[in-house]
C-alpha cells in the first residue's frame, strides 16, 4: 500500500498484529498445492478472489503486517519502509494481470479488494465486477449524482473529504469527494453488499496476500461456507481464518498464481499503461495587429490544475526554417508563450519525455507529437492525446 496513505491516515493505537513470522512451503508441498487449486478453479462455478496488500509488495509498495511491513516497523520505532517507486508509477502485478485473464475468459466472476491502490481497475478488471471496500487513492466520487472519476494521479485527500475539483456533470456540478476510508469510516454499503452477494454465490473464494485481520471485511470469504463453498488462503503469515480453509498454501502470490494459469494452460496478458492529456493551444492578436501571440500547454484532461505525474519535461522545438528559440518546460504546469508574424506557418515539435516507471523496456520512451501551426487570432481547443510510456 501507499506510505502517503498509511501517513493521512488518523492515529490509532490498536492496528492488529503485525510482524508475524512469514512461513514458506517446501518446494515439493507448494507445487502439490497449486496442482491442487488449479483444479478447484477448473471446476468452480463462481470463482471470487478476496485481495490484500501482500499482492502488490512486488509492485513496489510495502505492505503493513509483514515483518518489514508498516505498521510493524512503525511499533518498533523504525523508519518506514521505502517504496521503490512513487505509488503513481506503480505498475499491476503478476497476479493482478493473471485475475485479468481469468476475468476475460469467464472464470473469475467477481474481484473484492481492501487495497486502495488502484491497480485492479488499472490493470483491466470491469468496474462493475470489482468491490473495493477501502476506497481507491485515485478515485473521486460525485455524492450528488453518484459519476466516479478515475484519475491518473493520487487524489489529495482520503476519509471521504471535499476534493479540490467538482462534477462535470451538465446539471450537477458538485464538490468532488475522495473515496479513501480512514479508521472510522464505515465501509461503503454498495460495495459490500456487492462482496457479501458475491461471496454467498461463490463456490470457491480465493483469497490473496491478506491477513484477514480487518473487520468486518475479512469475514466475507466466510459467507461462502454456508452455501459449500471453499475458502483458499495464499499468504506468507498465519491468518486466524487458516482452520475455515479447505488450502492454505504459504508461498508468495505471483509465484502461486503463475503455477496455476500455467495448469490451466493460460497466458497471463501483458499490461500496457495508457494515460491521457492534453494540448491547449490559445491565439490573440498584439495591440499592433501584426503579430500573434499564443500559448501552448500540455495538460491533464483531469483539469488545468491537475497534476500530470507521468510526464518529465517537455521539449518545444520549432522546423528548421524558423528561427525561434526552443525551449526546455521541466517543471508542472508545461506552459510556453511564444510571439509570432501573424502570416506565418510553421510546425512546432513536441517532445514529451516520461517519468522512470516500472523498468520495462519501454518506459523511458519519449513521445514526439508535431503541430502545424497558421496564425489565426481565434482559440482552438484542446486536443486530447494518448500516451504509452
Amino acid at each position: 500500500m501507499s506510505l502517503g496513505y498509511a501517513e493521512k491516515l488518523s492515529f490509532i493505537e490498536d492496528v492488529g498484529q503485525v510482524g508475524m513470522t512469514e512461513f514458506f512451503d517446501s518446494a515439493h508441498v507448494l507445487q502439490d498445492k497449486i496442482e491442487q487449486l488449479a483444479k478447484l478453479i477448473e471446476k468452480s462455478r463462481h470463482l471470487v478472489v478476496f485481495t490484500g496488500a501482500g499482492i502488490s509488495t512486488s509492485c513496489g509498495i510495502p505492505d503493513f503486517r509483514g515483518p518489514k511491513g508498516i505498521w510493524t516497523l512503525q511499533r518498533e520505532g523504525k523508519p518506514l519502509p521505502e517504496a521503490s517507486l512513487p505509488f503513481h508509477r506503480a505498475m499491476p502485478s503478476m497476479t493482478h494481470m493473471a485475475l485479468v485473464g481469468l476475468e476475460k475468459a469467464g472464470i473469475l466472476k467477481f474481484v473484492i479488494s481492501q487495497n486502495v491502490d488502484g491497480l485492479h481497475l488499472r490493470s483491466g478488471i470491469p468496474r462493475e465486477k470489482l468491490a473495493e471496500l477501502h476506497g481507491n487513492s485515485f478515485l473521486e466520487t460525485c455524492p450528488s449524482c453518484g459519476a466516479e472519476y478515475l484519475r491518473d494521479f493520487e487524489v489529495e485527500t482520503i476519509g471521504l473529504k471535499e476534493t479540490s475539483r467538482r462534477c462535470s456533470g451538465e446539471k450537477c456540478g458538485a464538490k468532488l469527494r475522495d473515496t479513501v476510508l480512514d479508521w472510522e469510516d464505515a465501509l461503503p454499503p454498495k460495495e459490500m453488499n456487492l462482496a457479501e452477494k458475491h461471496c454467498r454465490m461463490g463456490d470457491v473464494v480465493l483469497c490473496l496476500g491478506t491477513s484477514l485481520q480487518i473487520t468486518p471485511a475479512c469475514n466475507l470469504p466466510l459467507k461462502s461456507l454456508r452455501g459449500g463453498g471453499k475458502i483458499v488462503i495464499v499468504n506468507l503469515q498465519k491468518t486466524p481464518k487458516d482452520k475455515k480453509a479447505s488450502l492454505v498454501i504459504h508461498g508468495f502470490v505471483d509465484k502461486v498464481i503463475a503455477g496455476v494459469m500455467e495448469l490451466l494452460n493460460m497466458q497471463i496478458p501483458p499490461y500496457i499503461r495508457i494515460d491521457l492529456f492534453q494540448i491547449i493551444l490559445t491565439q490573440s492578436l498584439s495591440c499592433d495587429k501584426k503579430n500573434v501571440n499564443w500559448t501552448i500547454r500540455i495538460a491533464s484532461v483531469h483539469g488545468l490544475s491537475a497534476p500530470l505525474p507521468f510526464v518529465k519535461s517537455v521539449e518545444v522545438s520549432f522546423s528548421n526554417n524558423q528561427n525561434y528559440k526552443q525551449a526546455i518546460l521541466d517543471a508542472q504546469p508545461f506552459l510556453l508563450k511564444r510571439r509570432t508574424v501573424r502570416t506565418e506557418t510553421f510546425e512546432i515539435f513536441l517532445n514529451l519525455k516520461f517519468s522512470d516507471g516500472c523498468g520495462c523496456l519501454n518506459s523511458k520512451s519519449n513521445f514526439l507529437l508535431i503541430l502545424r501551426i497558421r496564425n489565426r487570432p481565434t482559440r482552438s481547443k484542446g486536443r486530447k492525446r494518448k500516451s504509452r510510456p
